[in-house]
């Protein structure tokens, strides 16, 4: 068949592959168009336009609508156009173009967790199963009929990155037989079932903060469910705009220790610990402000000595002796 393919991030990059190295032919790349990146702020292309132009494969990064847009389309005789993390809502004139249809590739069972986030949210929501679907793109949300499934365990230390490196690549494999059976006419689209629909909107650094009234558990999964993006942080002491953020990488509970109040911080040698409402966790790397990722216990030696000698408290401006 002949394909468009429309996808913008990293983890797009597999499937891209996937489909150039498949029977099909994929005669163009419809992706986001360069955009700001980096201290800088230059102007980058995305990962999908890097790979698509080094395959030697045309790249459009015209916003899909308008007559010239359709035009283009018609143009290129597609007859299917899978989809991944493209970005861009694409109306009704353009879904109708492609004979068989615009075929997402979302990176939850849906109908659990529809939307711009299913991976870091089935993190954070404690999921221990999750996966990939492909269905075919409709006016809505995630609620096209389905095509596809494919499963994966999240594993007790997953971030959102391990997970979403994972269902990159069998989400890639998962594409590639769908589009098989697809031309072979060997599958019948399936509406999604009414029960378990979730929702996935994406996370901002507001939904990073972490609040250390709430159990360990929960916190793990939203530091892991955070990272990389949007990343996780609390706030060292000062008031309003004076409270410093430090970022936090993924956290190890540590049952044993329940003596600490939350948000408090005990360096010990090899370890640093917070509590939480339920017992301590081992903090992982953290960022301080203006400096890069470190081990928690050189932070604790280093720049953070000070404010943890004086009873630091994280999550507010209390510092108690």
């Amino acid at each position: 068949m002949r394909l468009l393919f429309a996808g913008t991030p990293e983890p797009a990059v597999a499937s891209l592959e996937a489909l150039i190295a498949s029977r099909h032919e994929v005669v163009a790349v419809l992706t986001r168009a360069d955009a700001p990146a980096g201290r800088g702020r230059r102007l980058t292309p995305s990962p999908v336009r890097v790979r698509a132009e080094e395959s030697g494969v045309p790249v459009i990064t015209d916003r899909p609508r308008g007559e010239e847009f359709l035009s283009t389309l018609r143009e290129l005789g597609v007859d299917a156009a899978p989809v991944v993390a493209y970005g861009h809502i694409l109306r009704p004139e353009v879904l109708a173009v492609p004979r068989l249809g615009w075929v997402n590739l979302h990176f939850s069972v849906l109908p659990a967790w529809r939307g711009a986030a299913p991976v870091q949210h089935a993190v954070i929501a404690g999921d221990e199963v999750t996966g990939a679907t492909t269905f075919l793109l409709d006016e809505g949300m995630d609620t096209g009929p389905v095509l596809g499934t494919t499963t994966e365990s999240i594993r007790p230390r997953d971030t959102s990155g391990d997970l979403l490196a994972r269902l990159a690549v069998s989400g890639a494999e998962l594409l590639v037989r769908t589009l098989d059976a697809l031309e072979d006419g060997a599958l019948t689209p399936r509406p999604q079932p009414a029960d378990g629909v979730s929702v996935a909107p994406k996370l901002t650094p507001a939904d990073a903060e972490i609040r250390w009234h709430v159990p360990a558990t929960a916190i793990d999964r939203r530091i892991r469910g955070c990272t990389p993006a949007p990343g996780a942080w609390t706030t060292l002491p000062g008031e309003g705009p004076d409270a410093a953020r430090l970022g936090l990488g993924p956290v190890t509970p540590v049952p044993d220790v329940t003596d600490l109040a939350p948000g408090r911080v005990r360096a010990e040698k090899k370890r640093v610990l917070a509590g939480t409402a339920t017992h301590a966790v081992a903090l992982g790397d953290v960022r301080p402000p203006g400096k890069r990722p470190m081990p928690a216990p050189d932070w604790a030696r280093g720049a953070g000595r000070a404010l943890i000698d004086a009873g630091l408290v994280l999550g507010g401006s209390e510092v108690r002796a």
